[in-house]
């Protein structure tokens, strides 16, 4: 018996989600991308959109921890096994004609999500496994969803997403009461509510097939592309598959409301979910200006340290450009959970790309190549035996997330000690990093921290943070630890630049002790690195080290240190 879908019709506003996914109904060849909160109704609209395609329609959801034999297709186990070696369809195959779903595409193995692109923009799959070769149509609508504080998509991946759509659960009590009185009648009697909405299901249905049948004839005039590539353009992508998609995606939105050439309100309506998430490829930073002139007045005096981290504290914001320094690398040992960078607690196995095999007589994915190879080699049969047997080797799909929160306040203008800070953390980060890790930061300053970068694998785009960041303005250290809270992983290593002279507090406490108390609630991989330059040391940085079972590292010990490596364990508890 298979189980009721929820009806497209039904579901309580998120008009840009559904206006996206009718068009990828019309054009199989605009896939979308569905960003946002967890419980809006991702997942459910992506089934109930494969129910008003064309029969029979599949829904695969691809698992996130598929091999490429599962995902593209491979040779036939038990007839290989027979002496009659034959290819074996993938999910590709079976989601010909309907929708491919992958729920948190961001956490798919970057090897899979790369194919998969290409296959669903070409429209044919190619198999080549052990020598044989094959083909076959592979037209389906593909569905992306993704939550983007578990880790974004590397900006290659999210290019070929022709269309986004940033979802949240709507906030107005109306229409999450409409939502909620929806779904209970639904679960009540879902034969009863089918029927209800039976009709608006039908008149859908057909507006997508009569779309689909007109979709050839649908004129775009030299004008109408004209005014997309200006605003493609006037946004800043370099990307043409941003042209691309607008173009289609207004041919089918034309299509779709029966006129039979695109007019600029269908341009209109489409180039948001276009640029939406192409528009990360922001601009550059201003470039920083140069420090003011000193007048005589402003010439440094003999007052403490103390009075002059001060005066810096209230002093308009610069910009300083980063000292070169040298540090160590750092190594994390997660040593109570797996190593994943770009995702919250392991849901799945996530198997990385085939790199050999080895003999194994109990194989946890039987690599039949090689099997057969040795088979044939030992006794000139296609029948292995249990002393052929051997298992794909897969490399590892891991990675670290770098989470740097970084202090930015007046305090560190005072003979210009974020030259050092940013040099710190350049350098921490430079050394670490490597390829399918990830990196965020957090800077605090004035009455609040931001997140200036979220997590990225784009190591470039990270360095140009660090240069850029300014300076100036009091210490929201209470604020920089909470929201660090929402960007931690069980594979997030936390690099904390801070002096530690919290003066601003989150609520009407003392700002220290805010600090202290969210910093004891923080359960990672950590570092702190003491940027307090002063006679009059306060030791904070030390405490907070301590109350986050952190590495401690003042910062002209870890410029001056010896070590190439430094170690960090995660402790439990």
């Amino acid at each position: 018996m298979k189980p009721f879908i929820y009806p497209f019709s039904a579901i309580a506003g998120q008009q840009e989600m559904k206006l996206a996914l009718l068009l990828a109904a019309v054009d199989w060849r605009i896939s979308v991308l569905l960003r946002g909160d967890k419980g809006a109704g991702k997942t459910t609209t992506a089934r109930a959109l494969a129910a008003l395609l064309p029969q029979p329609s599949p829904f695969i959801n691809l698992p996130i921890g598929a091999t490429e034999d599962r995902l593209l297709g491979g040779l036939h186990l038990e007839r290989a096994l027979k002496g009659d070696p034959a290819l074996k369809p993938g999910l590709l195959s079976e989601a010909h004609g309907g929708v491919l779903y992958v729920d948190e595409v961001n956490l798919l193995p970057a090897h899979l999500g790369d194919t998969l692109l290409d296959t669903a923009s070409s429209g044919v799959n190619v198999i080549e496994r052990e020598g044989f070769s094959a083909s076959h149509a592979a037209e389906f609508v593909l569905l992306g969803s993704m939550n983007p504080e578990e880790g974004l998509l590397r900006p290659q991946l999210l290019d070929r997403f022709a269309l986004a759509v940033n979802i949240t659960a709507p906030l107005e009590p109306a229409e999450r009461q409409t939502v909620v009185e929806r779904r209970i009648a639904f679960d009540r009697d879902p034969a009863v509510f089918l029927a209800d909405w039976a009709e608006m299901e039908q008149q859908l249905r057909e507006q997508i097939l009569s779309a689909r049948a007109q979709l050839s004839g649908v004129l775009c005039s030299q004008e109408i592309l004209a005014q997309i590539s200006a605003a493609v353009c006037e946004r800043g992508v370099r990307s043409l598959r941003a042209d691309l998609a607008a173009v289609r995606a207004s041919i089918a939105y034309a299509a779709l409301t029966g006129d039979a050439s695109v007019q600029p309100h269908h341009v209109a309506a489409v180039l948001p979910l276009v640029l939406v998430h192409r528009a990360q490829e922001r601009s550059r930073p201003p470039a920083p200006q140069p420090p003011a002139l000193q007048t005589p007045q402003d010439a440094p005096s003999e007052a403490s340290d103390k009075d002059q981290a001060q005066n810096a504290g209230e002093a308009q914001e610069r910009i300083f450009a980063p000292r070169e320094i040298k540090t160590p690398k750092v190594q994390a040992k997660f040593e109570d959970a797996a190593a994943r960078g770009n995702s919250a607690p392991a849901q799945a196995h996530q198997p990385g790309p085939a790199v050999g095999a080895r003999r194994s007589e109990t194989p946890v994915e039987l690599d039949l190549r090689a099997t057969l190879n040795h088979a044939v080699m030992e006794t000139g049969s296609l029948q292995p035996r249990l002393q052929d047997l051997h298992e794909r080797v897969r490399q590892p799909a891991t990675g670290t997330r770098y989470l740097f929160v970084i202090d930015s306040s007046g305090s560190h203008a005072a003979q210009e000690r974020m030259r050092l800070v940013k040099g710190a953390a350049s350098s921490l980060l430079t050394r670490s990093f490597k390829n399918g890790d990830e990196a965020a930061i957090i800077v605090f300053r004035g009455t609040a921290a931001q997140v200036v970068l979220e997590p990225t694998r784009t190591l470039p785009e990270a360095i140009t943070a660090f240069e850029y960041l300014p300076t100036g303005g009091r210490t929201p250290l209470a604020h920089a630890l909470d929201l660090a809270q929402n960007y931690l992983t069980p594979a997030t290593v936390l690099v904390l630049l801070t002096d530690g002279r919290a003066n601003v507090s989150l609520g009407e406490g003392d700002p220290w002790q805010e600090a202290l108390e969210i910093a004891s609630r923080i359960k990672a991989t950590a570092l702190v690195v003491d940027t307090e330059n002063s006679a009059e040391r306060l030791g904070r940085p030390r405490q907070l080290a301590e109350v986050m079972a952190a590495e401690y590292v003042g910062l002209e010990n870890l410029e001056s240190s010896d070590a190439a490596i430094l170690t960090l364990h995660r402790l439990s508890g």
